[in-house]
């Protein structure tokens, strides 16, 4: 999520220097006049694609800035943290032109969350197909992070809905990790037979990014441990009854009966995080590996270096800090 009326993008030029580990990232404003932009994403197409929490998606060139409004979600509720949330576009999108988002409705005096998939035609969005209806939604903690894998399964999270106990019911969608086909159905080969649920334990996970096989998922603590968790299959982590690592008797004994995972970090006090990605490339070698996090409370980059497993974060590094706000 960015800072309401303004979208930036940060341009990462690596800088030799004597001691061969700063970077300075120069920020060039793209484009105003945005609304609680929320998710950002390169598209095929060499436009930054954006949806707006108040219900719009646009396109918009990187190097002009010159906006396209693709949609306008008429049913979009949007209060607090809800409204119209996170995208994603089909890898294939030359041939499959299926863009994927995840918004709040309101039916009656319910708050609710909605997966849809449209067709782009080169100029607007058609064709709504519901993916996934009534998942519980609220004002606050209402996930909402998608991301397509390589076996072309859609993950989405969500969040508890402001009802911790909802994320340790596996017949809920909320506090969840959830796996669907691209169409909609549910995959074979979901833990549980017939239910969408992937994982579970979530309180609010906001980030989502995967590489060679492994799946990371930055998520929102209380008012202790965020985290950063690697999401597997079937498996519980932990909230409400843990908060970050097993390290209270009540949560150890917690763990024990339910396998639950340990986040690879955690922060005390919380810094609020977001958007969550893999950086594979050698551009910026110190980089390279590492997991590029972008913090709401605490407004800055955070940059998690890993070790040879992709398991493990061996360094944390903090870039940006308050300079563009919430990011």
């Amino acid at each position: 999520m960015l800072a309401r009326s303004a979208l930036v993008i940060a341009v990462v030029v690596g800088v030799a220097t004597a001691s061969c580990n700063a970077q300075i990232l120069s920020v060039r404003t793209v484009a105003t006049g945005l609304d609680t932009p929320w998710e950002v994403l390169w598209g095929p197409d060499g436009w930054l694609w954006v949806t707006e929490r108040a219900g719009r998606i646009s396109r918009i060139h990187p190097e002009t800035g010159q906006q396209q409004v693709i949609a306008t979600l008429g049913d979009v509720y949007e209060q607090g943290e809800s409204g119209l949330l996170g995208m994603a576009l089909h890898p294939n999108f030359a041939d499959s032109p299926y863009v994927f988002v995840a918004y709040t409705w309101r039916d009656g005096s319910q708050i609710l969350e909605r997966i849809v998939r449209f067709t782009y035609d080169g100029a607007t969005l058609g064709d709504m197909r519901i993916l996934l209806d009534r998942i519980p939604g609220a004002t606050i903690h209402d996930g909402c992070r998608l991301l397509i894998l390589p076996d072309h399964t859609l993950l989405v999270t969500t969040g508890d809905a402001n009802v911790p106990s909802r994320a340790q019911d596996r017949q809920s969608a909320a506090g969840k990790v959830l796996r669907l086909n691209l169409d909609g159905t549910i995959p074979a080969d979901n833990p549980i037979p017939g239910s969408p649920v992937w994982s579970l334990g979530h309180r609010n996970a906001q980030g989502l990014t995967v590489f060679g096989g492994i799946v990371y998922s930055s998520e929102h603590g209380p008012n202790s441990d965020d985290e950063v968790n690697i999401i597997e299959r079937g498996r519980n982590y932990g909230w409400p009854t843990v908060m970050g690592y097993c390290d209270s008797p009540t949560e150890r004994t917690f763990c024990d009966q339910e396998q639950v995972v340990e986040p690879i970090a955690a922060w005390t006090p919380t810094i609020a995080p977001c958007g969550l990605e893999y950086y594979a490339s050698d551009r910026i070698p110190q980089w390279q590996h590492s997991l590029l996090l972008v913090t709401l409370k605490a407004a800055r980059l955070v940059v998690l270096r890993l070790d040879s497993t992709r398991r493990r974060v061996v360094s944390e590094q903090h870039f940006l800090v308050g300079e563009l706000g919430r990011l």
